[in-house]
Order: structure tokens, then sequence, then C-alpha cells
């Protein structure tokens, strides 16, 4: 009885980790660029399985990892770095933690069907919010004319990491912002500029 609830306690932990580290990323898999560019696509039907760690933090890495020493996979303009990656999904809200390559859990809930107002957003198993942090800019109006723009680069790196080992995705700009910002609970000056939804595509079996 007493093994039963050591092992109960340590599943319960595991379930509620307020870090989880990801693998380190594959940086030579996936197919070739121009292929990838070919198949990419978007894509609003998914199945509900979840995303291994090792897809999650490659798809994480592409989108906003380190590929150098305080460098990006993807630019920002004058350098600003200033968007913070959320991933919503069924265990949770999680932050990427780019320079640790770990999620920190931020709430325990289920949170997906606020990020958006699409029907298939609720059951995508991993849906991104690209947020902007206004507190680490220094020029006005620099997050109303650049973050979005940031994001969307961002958001091009998951699409052709997607394509290049068979997940679906589609980029969103249409959601709530309050309630989205809400659900992340973000504080003073951090907004979401952009969402992304990902998993494997009703089209294909999953692996």
């Amino acid at each position: 009885m007493v093994i039963i609830h050591i092992l109960g306690a340590v599943m319960m932990g595991n379930i509620f980790a307020q870090e989880v580290k990801l693998p380190a990323p594959d940086r030579t898999g996936g197919k070739p660029l121009m292929q990838a560019l070919n198949e990419r696509r978007s894509t609003r039907a998914f199945k509900p399985e979840a995303l291994s760690l090792q897809h999650l933090g490659d798809l994480l890495w592409a989108a906003w990892g380190y590929n150098r020493e305080d460098k990006r996979t993807a630019p920002t303009a004058v350098n600003t770095q200033e968007i913070d990656l959320y991933v919503v999904k069924a265990d949770g809200v999680w932050r990427y933690d780019a320079r640790q390559h770990a999620l920190i859990r931020q709430d325990d809930q289920d949170r997906r069907a606020a990020t958006g107002t699409q029907p298939y957003v609720a059951g995508a198993p991993v849906n991104l919010v690209f947020v902007a942090d206004a507190t680490r800019v220094n020029r006005p109006g620099y997050v109303e004319k650049w973050s979005a723009v940031n994001a969307a680069m961002m958001a091009q790196n998951v699409y052709l990491y997607c394509a290049s080992v068979g997940l679906g995705g589609v980029v969103r700009g249409a959601f709530d912002g309050k309630a989205v910002g809400e659900a992340l609970k973000l504080p003073a000056g951090h907004s979401p500029v952009l969402c992304f939804s990902a998993g494997w595509p009703q089209e294909q079996p999953a692996p």
C-alpha cells in the first residue's frame, strides 16, 4: 500500500511538473527545405494524439530557439527579441524558455478553446500564442508596428517544420485578445499578437 501511494505521488508530480526539459532539437532531421516549401499548407483538422516531446521541442526550437550565441532561428526588427512563446495544450498552459529549451508551466487547466474562435482550436493538440512583451521595447509604436511581423516570421518557421515532418498547422490572426490574455494570465504590458494551431493532420496516421 505504501508503494502504491509513493508511485501515485510520483505520477502526480510528473503530471503537474512546473518545468519540463525538452529533448535536444534534431537539427539535421526532416525533409530538405525546398521540399518543405513545396509541401507547406494550412491544416484545420487534427487528430487528437499529442505530439511527442521531441516533435514539440523541435517545433518550438524552429519557431524561436537559439541557433547560435544570443541569436534566434527567426529575426526581429532591430533584434528586440520581444516575443514570448506560449504553448497551450490539454495539460495546461506553458511558456517556452528558449535558453533552457524547456517548458515552464503557467496553468494546469485546458485553455485551448480560449485561444481562438475557430471550431478546430479547442481540439488541436497544440496551440501556440506569440506574445509581445512591451516592457522590453523602448521605441514608441514598436509593438503595434513590428511585433505581429516578428511573430509571423516565427510562424513561417513553424509551417516549414510541420511540412518537414508531416505535421499539420495553421496560423491564426482571429482571436479575442482579452480572452487569450486572461487564459494565459499575462501580466501588464504583454499582449498576444498571433496564434498557431498544430498537430497530426486527419488525413494521415500519427506515427
